[in-house]
């Protein structure tokens, strides 16, 4: 194992499409599943597995040098994913450059909304599953806990998360070109998670006239609902009540559409003169693509939201450069400080005072099948 055995593999939207990362998603189960198979492979010492909407990504310290290419095998057989096609897409880094690219998602830098906040708690999620699991060690525990100082830094000293730069706030724009106001706009929320949760709040604050939440656990969608101030439906009553609403936020982790077109075309033949804007917010998607072809309906998915967004970066640019810079830095300073310390982990593999099996007596590196 040398230094450069800190490496990071996976797929992001910088080359995979919407469409790839729906058939590249994991679920709870099949992340845990995974995370599982992971800790059985040899040569791999450490690992983390990050899974959102615009990634999935694999951190970790290998022993082995074939231990990247083992992972990306399981991978794909898992998702039933073509391997060749995998390689066109995915991201490998090893070394300093692997440091840069996880301080720099940290830090919101590498999202499609730049500047986004959500991704530091979901990389922080992704870190505590990790340790929960005891698949951190050393290595890893460093990188992680060095790179969220980083990613603090950098929002608190640039102005990088100024301006639209999350799914809630360009969906809220954009709903206000379509209707000119808010003041008598109905919204429908199918799932009750951090995304949806968030899309209502910007409408609410924004004077949407009601917001109406559906989620498949009828007790999650109360609880939110009291927070917001709004109502709850069962989940299945959908379908039914679709024209009821201007605007419905999909914010649901369901594998299969929850939003058929056939339920949409009948919903718009009871408000022919009205819009229905959908926001799918949802990886695998929650309303089938040909919802947009129906005539006064508008759809927007996430990368259709990224690309909105982007507008705004121009105005930003001179702040990008400045928190690149920090990274940088922030990179290198890091990378000195651990690279020894896998170059160490190294000769102790080599002598056989420990083993990518499980470290040797005394030594406080956690397995990975821990």
């Amino acid at each position: 194992m040398t230094p450069d055995g800190f490496f990071v593999l996976g797929a992001t939207h910088h080359r995979a499409t919407l469409a790839v990362r729906e058939k590249l998603s994991l679920n709870a189960a099949g992340l845990a599943d995974l995370q599982a198979e992971l800790g059985a492979l040899d040569g791999l010492r450490e690992y983390a597995v990050l899974s959102t909407c615009n990634r999935v990504e694999f951190y970790g310290v290998a022993s082995s040098p074939d231990a990247v290419a083992r992972i990306s095998a399981a991978f794909c057989q898992r998702q039933q994913f073509d391997a060749v096609e995998f390689d066109r897409i995915r991201l490998t880094l090893r070394g300093r450059e692997a440091v840069q690219h996880l301080l720099e998602v940290s830090a919101g830098l590498d999202s499609q909304m730049l500047g986004e906040t959500e991704i530091f708690g979901q990389v922080k999620d992704a870190y505590a599953s990790a340790q929960a699991r005891g698949s951190t060690g050393p290595v890893l525990n460093r990188i992680f806990q060095k790179g969220f100082q980083a990613a603090k830094h950098v929002r608190t000293h640039t102005a990088i998360t100024e301006g639209q730069v999350s799914v809630a706030n360009v969906a809220v724009d954009l709903a206000l070109t379509i209707f000119g106001s808010l003041k008598e706009t109905r919204i429908l929320l199918l799932g009750a998670g951090e995304i949806g949760e968030k899309t209502a709040k910007a409408f609410l604050s924004r004077g949407a006239a009601t917001v109406t939440v559906a989620s498949r656990r009828f007790e999650r969608a109360m609880e939110l609902a009291t927070s917001l101030g709004a109502s709850a439906m069962p989940f299945e009553q959908r379908d039914a009540r679709m024209a009821e609403f201007d605007v419905v936020v999909c914010a649901t982790s369901a594998p299969d559409p929850v939003v058929l077109l056939p339920v949409v075309r009948s919903a718009m033949q009871r408000r022919p003169a009205q819009p229905l804007f959908f926001i799918d917010q949802a990886l695998p998607r929650d309303v089938e693509p040909a919802v947009a072809e129906i005539e006064n309906v508008f759809l927007y998915n996430l990368d259709d939201l990224a690309k909105i967004a982007a507008e705004n970066r121009a105005a930003r640019e001179a702040e990008i450069a400045k928190c690149r810079a920090i990274v940088a830095e922030k990179a290198d300073a890091l990378w000195r400080q651990v690279a020894p310390q896998i170059a160490a982990l190294a000769v102790k593999v080599d002598s056989g005072a420990a083993s990518p099996e499980g470290p040797a007596s005394g030594e406080a590196v956690p397995s990975p099948r821990a």
